[in-house]
């Protein structure tokens, strides 16, 4: 009798589930830019001159909106592969928030929960690393 090697079930990776609380995070984000563009604008540590700048607010969220929608499509679709390079690929961003706070004077609190959102995400790529190597054979 042959031994079968059962592929892992996605559901039961860590990095499966890292990877859905950032969609739902970004949904979250998209939902307070579109529909308190000055306070998601202080949230992010770029406070809003003036009325005519929520517009960048609001590209913002929809850049979160596709975010959330395309994790959302790889966690569905269960493409660990796609979703591991997107988490490595987005690592870029909330290390460019991080700077662009700290450029604008944020507080140190919002730059620094910038950059755990980028460590959070180095976390949920090797998580989703690990499990693929787990499941490939030796």
């Amino acid at each position: 009798m042959t031994a079968r090697t059962l592929s892992p079930n996605p559901l039961r990776a860590p990095g499966y589930w890292l990877a859905a609380a950032i969609a739902l995070l970004q949904a979250f984000n998209a939902v307070r830019a579109f529909t308190d563009p000055a306070g998601f604008a202080a949230y992010l540590g770029l406070p809003l001159d003036a009325g005519a700048d929520a517009g960048w607010v609001f590209i913002y969220g929809l850049r979160t909106a596709f975010i959330a929608l395309a994790v959302a499509a790889l966690l569905f679709t269960r493409n660990m592969a796609a979703l591991t390079w997107s988490a490595a690929a987005g690592i870029v961003m909330p290390v460019g928030d991080a700077l662009l706070a700290q450029r604008a004077g944020a507080p140190t609190a919002t730059v620094a929960r910038h950059a755990a959102i980028a460590v959070y995400l180095v976390i949920t790529c090797a998580a989703l690393v690990a499990w693929s190597r787990r499941r490939s054979p030796s």
